[in-house]
C-alpha cells in the first residue's frame, strides 16, 4: 500500500530544463517501435547518458524483444500541452507501433487546471491510436499537502483516460522510489530527480505492462 508520508514531493520540481534523448529511426511497418514522450523522468536528467530507464529497456528489448526499436522524445520541462503540440509530427515521422506517454508532473508543479491535463492526455492518446499504435500512459501522483480530493482527482485522470480508450496504465510510474521508506537514497543531490539507481526500479514498473502490449 502506497504509504504517503514517506513521499519525497519536491521530486514534482523534477521537469527543470535539461537534455532530450532522441533516437532516430526509419519509419518500417515490420518493426515494432516504442516512441517515449515525457519529461526529465525519462530524459536523463543529470544522470550519464545510457543509464536512464529508457536506455534500460533498449537493452532489455534486445534480450526479450529483439528488432524492437525505442525513440526517446522526451523533453526536460515538458507538460501535457506540449507533448499534445508535439506528437503529431512524432507519429507522423517515427510510426510508432506503441507509444508511452510519461507526462503531467509539471502540470501539477505549475498548478494547471487538471481539467486542460486529462483532456490533453486523452487527446494524446486518441491521436497515438487513430495513427494505429497502442498506448501506455504512465501515471503520476500529488504531494498530500494538494489536499487528498485533489490527490484522488489527478491519480484518477490518468486511470478514467486508459479505461475510457482501453489504453495500457502503469498507475504511479516512481513506486519503489519516491514511496520508499527511504526515498532520498533514490534521488540525486538536488533531491528532485531520481538516480542512477531508481532506474532499474522505472523501468521495473513498466515492463510488465509494456511487454503484455509487444507482439
Amino acid at each position: 500500500m502506497l504509504r504517503r508520508r514517506h513521499f519525497n514531493w519536491t521530486l514534482l520540481a523534477l521537469v527543470g530544463w535539461g537534455f532530450a534523448a532522441s533516437v532516430q529511426a526509419t519509419p518500417s511497418a515490420s518493426v515494432q517501435r516504442i516512441l517515449v514522450v515525457g519529461d526529465s523522468l525519462s530524459a536523463e536528467y543529470g544522470l550519464a547518458r545510457g543509464t536512464g530507464w529508457v536506455a534500460l529497456l533498449q537493452k532489455q528489448l534486445e534480450k526479450d524483444k529483439p528488432g524492437t526499436e525505442v525513440i526517446n522524445a522526451s523533453i526536460s520541462g515538458d507538460t501535457t500541452s506540449g507533448g499534445r503540440s508535439r506528437l503529431p509530427a512524432l507519429l507522423k515521422r517515427h510510426q510508432p507501433s506503441h507509444v508511452v506517454i510519461e507526462l503531467g508532473g509539471n502540470d501539477a508543479l505549475r498548478g494547471l487546471p487538471m481539467t486542460m491535463t486529462q483532456a490533453n492526455l486523452l487527446a494524446m492518446t486518441q491521436q497515438a491510436q487513430t495513427a494505429g499504435a497502442q498506448v501506455l500512459l504512465l501515471g503520476m501522483q500529488m504531494p498530500p499537502n494538494y489536499g487528498p480530493d485533489m490527490a484522488r482527482q489527478f491519480e484518477a485522470a490518468y486511470a478514467q483516460v486508459a479505461k475510457s480508450q482501453k489504453a495500457g496504465l502503469v498507475p504511479f510510474f516512481l513506486k519503489g522510489v519516491a514511496d520508499d521508506a527511504e526515498p532520498l537514497k533514490w534521488f540525486q543531490a538536488d533531491r528532485i530527480h531520481p538516480n542512477e539507481a531508481a532506474q532499474p526500479r522505472m523501468l521495473a514498473n513498466v515492463w510488465p505492462t509494456l511487454k503484455k502490449q509487444l507482439k
